[in-house]
């Protein structure tokens, strides 16, 4: 694991404290007691890191881990991870062989991509553990409710033949996160209607039942039925920041190195089209992370982060690079750290403030953060 002495120093990094990730599943859990918890790792943990985020996630007590691609999953077993793990968007050309050969569970809403998984099950020569995914009304992946009798009795033919496993029927919330949206007492009678249907028709009682996401773990408890599927909370985040933040731990901190000070004097523009004329003689430090790292192009003039001890607003546009803070007087010099968001703890931004001054979700803040920013995982603060 690194540390800040046995690494050398960046332009900047992302610090992901695993304790956090750890309390984070421990929390959710006291949320949905006899529930399993299945943790989202998908899109490189939510830019946190995909296999650090994994084991983290399951020394905190989750016992299943769930990915949006197959090649996801199978980085997963490449890392000697072994925890049951659920991939659910599948793609023509996927590893599907591959994939029952190591254990991967797969999602299927269409008879058609049952059969593909069954054909490859047979070629690995090991069933593979199928989860039918009903439309319950968010309209994305899943089988639309007048079709799920087909599905099922498709998904449970080629069971007879040995090629798969029925290991899960679940569906997806739209609007959870929105508390007292009509939708989603309307998507909870869908999916007990789907769950009856399948009971009915002989689908194993040990098929796991979920439904769950973050936002409805710690606010539904009739959805949780026999396990949740976690993502935004685990990493800290609020999944409604409406209602507080549940007692969850941020636990990314991104942070970088003044590359340059120096003094200009007053009615200097600051980067690309001048959006920024300096009111005086200041000093301005040129922060080296730009949009190419995910740092928004329009978070220009709209967000902070915190230099000196003092909260400064991005001073110009934000190039693909670099972008700029105005320091005032405040003594500064290169090397010097900015703090662009973290748990808020000494003063700094939080994800949050950030997502709510660019008009967009915290998920969209982390994992936009960029290859070129190393990810530097710690334990605890």
């Amino acid at each position: 694991m690194s540390s800040s002495s046995d690494r050398p120093e960046t332009p900047a990094e992302a610090r992901v404290d695993l304790a956090a990730i750890r309390h984070n599943v421990r929390l959710l859990a006291g949320h949905a007691p006899g529930a399993e918890m299945m943790v989202a790792v998908k899109a490189d943990g939510y830019g946190h890191g995909l296999v650090p985020v994994a084991r983290a996630a399951l020394e905190g007590g989750a016992t299943r881990l769930g990915t949006a691609f197959v090649r996801e999953a199978l980085a997963l077993r490449e890392a000697g991870i072994d925890a049951p793990v659920l991939s659910w968007i599948i793609t023509p050309g996927e590893p599907l062989e591959e994939a029952a050969r190591q254990g991967v569970e797969l999602s299927a809403g269409t008879p058609e991509l049952v059969d593909e998984i069954a054909a490859a099950a047979r070629r690995a020569g090991r069933p593979a553990g199928l989860h039918l995914e009903i439309d319950t009304g968010m309209s994305r992946g899943g089988c639309p409710i007048e079709d799920w009798p087909r599905l099922v009795d498709h998904a449970l033919a080629a069971r007879a033949t040995g090629a798969v496993e029925i290991t899960g029927l679940w569906s997806h919330f739209a609007c959870a996160d929105i508390p007292g949206h009509p939708s989603v007492q309307v998507q909870l009678a869908v999916f007990d209607e789907a769950l009856s249907v399948a009971d009915k028709a002989g689908v194993p009682s040990d098929a796991v039942r979920h439904l769950a996401n973050s936002a409805a773990t710690v606010t539904l408890p009739q959805a949780r039925y026999d396990m949740v599927r976690c993502g935004i909370a685990v990493y800290g985040l609020s999944p409604v920041p409406e209602l507080g933040g549940f007692g969850l731990r941020p636990a990314m901190t991104l942070a970088a190195r003044l590359a340059q000070v120096k003094r200009v004097p007053a009615g200097s523009g600051v980067s690309y089209g001048h959006l920024y004329v300096t009111e005086r003689e200041t000093r301005l430090g040129l922060v080296p992370l730009g949009y190419a790292d995910g740092v928004l192009r329009h978070a220009t003039g709209r967000v902070e982060v915190l230099a000196g001890g003092r909260r400064r607003p991005i001073a110009g546009r934000v190039c693909m690079d670099q972008f700029v803070i105005d320091l005032g007087d405040d003594r500064a010099e290169a090397g010097d750290e900015v703090i662009l968001f973290g748990p808020g703890d000494d003063g700094e931004p939080t994800c949050q403030e950030w997502a709510d001054s660019l008009g967009t979700l915290t998920h969209e803040i982390v994992t936009r953060i960029g290859s070129r920013v190393p990810r530097v995982h710690t334990d605890g603060r």
